[in-house]
C-alpha cells in the first residue's frame, strides 16, 4: 500500500542515472564522425565516388553538408553549454542534435546519389 492512502496505487518514481561522462563521450564522437564525414572527404567517397556525373553529386552533397551543418552548430552551441555551464540535462538534447545532423548527412547523401 502507498503512504497516501490510495487504494494500492504506487506513488514512487524511479529514475535511472546515467554518468555525464556517457552522453559527453558520445557526442565527442558522433562530432567526429560527423566532422570527418564533411572536412575529410568520408561523405564524398561514400555518396559520389568517381561516377560519371561525380560533380553533379558533388554539388548535390554540398547543399546537404550545408543543411547538415547547420544542425551540427546547433549542436555544437548545445553541448558547449553543457560542458561550460555543467548542465548535465543538455547532454541528451547534444546527443540527439549530434544525431539529426549525421541523419541528415546520410538521408541526404543516399538520395544525392
Amino acid at each position: 500500500m502507498s503512504p497516501s492512502g490510495g487504494a494500492g496505487i504506487c506513488t514512487r518514481v524511479t529514475r535511472t542515472w546515467v554518468p555525464p561522462v556517457i552522453p559527453a563521450v558520445a557526442c565527442l564522437l558522433l562530432a567526429a564522425l560527423w566532422g570527418m564525414s564533411v572536412f575529410d572527404g568520408w561523405g564524398q567517397e561514400a555518396f559520389c565516388p568517381g561516377a560519371p556525373s561525380s560533380w553533379e553529386c558533388a554539388d548535390r552533397l554540398t547543399m546537404v553538408i550545408m543543411v547538415s551543418g547547420l544542425v551540427a552548430l546547433a549542436a555544437v552551441a548545445v553541448t558547449a553549454t553543457a560542458w561550460l555551464a555543467r548542465r548535465e540535462s543538455l547532454f541528451g538534447t547534444a546527443v540527439l542534435l549530434w544525431l539529426a545532423a549525421v541523419g541528415v548527412l546520410f538521408v541526404g547523401g543516399v538520395v544525392a546519389q
